[in-house]
């Protein structure tokens, strides 16, 4: 695979001009007609004063508009920022004013937020809008620029090609800097352990603007010539019927999209038979889950670990070999995982401590954050955040965020370790685990739970785990909701849990 994102997209379309690219509501567009799109998007840009090195902003959910923007914004030498539709005018302004973008490609639902936010945003020269007619500059003037092919920008692997902002857990989000070798050296490694062909059909119901979509869903299968089935918004009856009509063969997803699918009455293996393997990223699985979900479709579920700083994927579970539920696999190739103790020295085999990444992956940096960058990039290795554990043969086990462990009386007490034993109870649906202040232990557990029965007590669930969990790890407080708070992936924010709990407070 080359690891330049534009040539990856030419050379499909040059070896399967004629084979479908990606399917949107019964639309098929192939690699021929999407190389020629992107020429005209290019040429758009272009032609709308973007060089080599600018910006522009990508505010689109799920949609052929923004695979070929994609493509198009590279084509013509600049760097995409996505950028989740659903945020608020703050965090827009914020990212398009940090990252610099000079354009921004959005759908006409925020012309009106984004005309708003014009006066404030000095360097934003063009907004481009998706299904409009009255705009000065739309989607189709844009597509209509095209002169013949377009020449080629100049693209190293090293170029910038993306900017991801993390969610801002510590903070305001900070831009990861990914090259054009990050993500495609990244995809080109998936597809070797996930035997991607130009036969696969991939459902992208996942956000495009994430990275897990955005290298799984998008560059991974554009580069081996398989199709894209885009999924406008998740609903779990959709992806089945989805899946079914369309023979799909991946499904990639998060653990609340194999938890609702589970749940939904009706479904069977037969409508899902096609499938030849499930990816789950995000956050991880829990094991009760998993086995529940390939119980009743007959379909395994790998799961892996990634981060946006590191394009995302660093460790798989492989698609032969052994698989190990609840661990997010072993290192993929040309990446390298390691477990170090606070002194980035390796801890022993089984022990935990802080997971580290070194790999052609690993992002370039943070956009304008020189001490971020440096504390976050020492010495080749990327640092985390994220406290593991790695087997005699391995297999790294994701035990916890390091900011989510939970002080008991000075005994260490990792959520997801809490949360596995209450998924094991048949009435749980969904479950975070926090550390909430307490005069006498410093810190107590406390577990927010989604249930299918209405009758069931703190108590109840106490006595489920007695046996199961240390009495320092026994949840002190436990509170019934009717859903938890996820970001727009489908991942449970317990930050925002928290946040309740010191207003409530």
């Amino acid at each position: 695979m080359n690891l330049n994102l534009n040539e990856s997209l030419k050379q499909s379309a040059a070896r399967f001009p004629s084979r479908i690219a990606y399917t949107f509501l019964n639309q098929n567009i192939t690699y021929a007609e999407l190389d020629h799109m992107v020429d005209c998007a290019a040429f758009g840009l272009s032609a709308a004063g973007i060089r080599k090195g600018d910006k522009v902003a990508l505010l689109l959910g799920n949609c052929p508009e923004f695979v070929v923007a994609y493509y198009g914004i590279l084509r013509a030498g600049a760097a995409v920022v996505p950028i989740n539709p659903a945020y608020t005018a703050g965090e827009i302004s914020y990212i398009l004013l940090n990252s610099q973008a000079k354009a921004v490609i959005a759908h006409s639902s925020l012309e009106s937020t984004l005309s708003s936010l014009r006066a404030q945003l000095e360097q934003l020269k063009v907004a481009i809008y998706t299904d409009s007619i009255k705009s000065e500059w739309t989607w189709e003037r844009l597509l209509q620029k095209a002169d013949g092919i377009f020449e080629d920008i100049h693209l190293h692997e090293e170029d910038l090609a993306v900017i991801l902002y993390t969610s801002g857990t510590t903070g305001k989000p900070k831009g990861a800097m990914l090259s054009h070798r990050n993500l495609a050296s990244n995809a080109a490694s998936l597809s070797r352990l996930t035997e991607m062909t130009e036969e696969d059909r991939i459902i992208a119901v996942l956000p495009m603007f994430h990275v897990f979509c955005m290298t799984i869903c998008i560059i991974m299968p554009i580069a081996c010539g398989a199709t894209i089935v885009i999924v406008p918004k998740f609903s779990p009856a959709e992806v089945i019927n989805t899946i079914r009509k369309e023979k799909a063969t991946l499904f990639a997803g998060v653990p609340t999209m194999f938890s609702f699918m589970f749940q939904l009455p009706g479904a069977t293996a037969e409508d899902v038979s096609s499938i030849r393997a499930c990816f789950s990223g995000g956050a991880s699985i829990p094991v009760e889950l998993l086995h529940r979900f390939e119980e009743k479709y007959n379909v395994h579920i790998l799961e892996g670990f990634g981060l946006s700083e590191t394009a995302p994927v660093t460790a798989f579970n492989p698609l032969r070999g052994i698989r190990k539920p609840g661990s997010v696999g072993v290192d993929i190739p040309e990446v390298k995982n390691k477990v170090v103790d606070l002194n980035g020295r390796e801890v022993p085999r089984g022990e935990i401590g802080e997971l580290i990444v070194q790999g052609p992956n690993v992002m370039m940096g943070y956009l304008g954050m020189p001490e971020a960058t440096a504390s976050a990039l020492k010495n080749g290795w990327f640092y985390t955040g994220d406290l593991a554990r790695m087997d005699e043969e391995g297999y790294i086990y994701i035990v916890d965020r390091k900011k989510d462990m939970i002080l008991v009386g000075g005994y260490n007490v990792y959520p997801r370790e809490v949360e596995e034993v209450l998924y094991q109870h048949p009435a749980i649906v969904e479950v975070a685990v926090i550390g909430v202040p307490d005069k006498e232990y410093g810190e107590i557990v406390k577990a927010f739970v989604v249930s299918n029965d209405a009758c069931i007590t703190k108590d109840d669930l106490l006595h489920f785990c007695q046996d199961k969990l240390t009495k320092y790890k026994l949840p002190k407080q436990v509170e019934f909701l009717n859903e938890l708070p996820k970001n727009s992936t489908g991942k449970i924010l317990r930050r925002a849990l928290r946040v309740e709990e010191v207003e409530v407070n």
